[in-house]
């Protein structure tokens, strides 16, 4: 059920993180991709990981943030693979500021990297797979897609909210024609500007840990196995979810006594 041979997978942020570790889990699964990131060095790098595999990769440079570049890569999409069975919506930029001092024109940029990019994505994809009748899209959100951060996340948090609001309605408009739509909502997952953020405030890392039952900061190689599970026929009845990846922080709420170790 999770052998994903013969499927064609459209990751973005491909480059590093989350999005390279989703491409390469789906590349191991057997599935053919297409690497999409604004950091071509990276994209390179993630591509021949997967060719050592075996596997077909093509590396697509491009900003999600840009509708009229979304659409060409689309069209080099078909003509590639002329097929898309999973996309992987990954990349996308945040912003940090006080609600009081940030800028309208952030917010707009934080809205067209996490939303307005993603929904492009989505609608393109999408189009391709209800003619096909038959597709998987995975939004990456996170836990501020439905609970609040603050520290200065507040138009990182309205465009998650609208990543969690754009999964649900996609799926409910495309489930009875055979394409899912799910997100996944990673807490703290290390990254580069996580460590940097958290190495200009060192007391960051254990405000975060200790929020998390698990004892641990998330790691890129978390989603592997919950992208190949999405992707797969193996979930073939889940469509419209939003799946936390948090170690179990948003079981506990903010006075949780947590378990540890002994």
């Amino acid at each position: 059920m999770f052998d994903l041979t013969g499927k064609v997978a459209l990751v973005t942020g491909a480059a590093q993180g989350m999005g390279r570790a989703m491409a390469l889990a789906l590349a191991e699964a057997g599935a053919d991709t297409l690497l999409v990131d604004r950091n071509e060095e990276g994209l390179r790098a993630t591509g021949a990981s997967i060719e050592g595999w075996g596997r077909r990769a093509v590396v697509a440079p491009c900003d999600v943030s840009d509708p009229a570049r979304i659409r060409e890569l689309f069209k080099r999409l078909d003509a590639e693979f002329d097929r898309i069975d999973f996309l992987g919506n990954v990349a996308g930029d945040g912003i940090l500021a006080s609600p009081e001092e940030v800028s309208l024109e952030d917010v707009e940029r934080c809205w067209r990297n996490l939303v307005l990019g993603r929904f492009c994505m989505c609608q393109e994809a999408g189009r391709r797979m209800l003619a096909a009748g038959r597709g998987s899209i995975v939004n990456i959100g996170s836990l501020a897609s439905i609970t609040a951060l603050g520290r200065g996340h507040i138009a990182y948090s309205m465009a998650m909210g609208g990543v969690a609001q754009m999964t649900r309605e996609l799926s409910t408009e495309w489930a009875g024609r055979g394409v899912r739509v799910n997100a996944i909502l990673p807490a703290q997952v290390v990254n580069p500007g996580l460590e940097k953020r958290m190495s200009e405030n060192p007391s960051l890392r254990d405000k975060y840990i200790s929020g998390i039952p698990a004892g641990r900061l998330g790691q890129p190689d978390d989603i592997r196995g919950l992208a190949v599970f999405l992707a797969s026929d193996a979930s073939s009845w889940i469509t419209g979810t939003l799946i936390p990846m948090d170690g179990g922080s948003l079981a506990a709420n903010a006075g949780a006594t947590m378990g540890r170790k002994k």
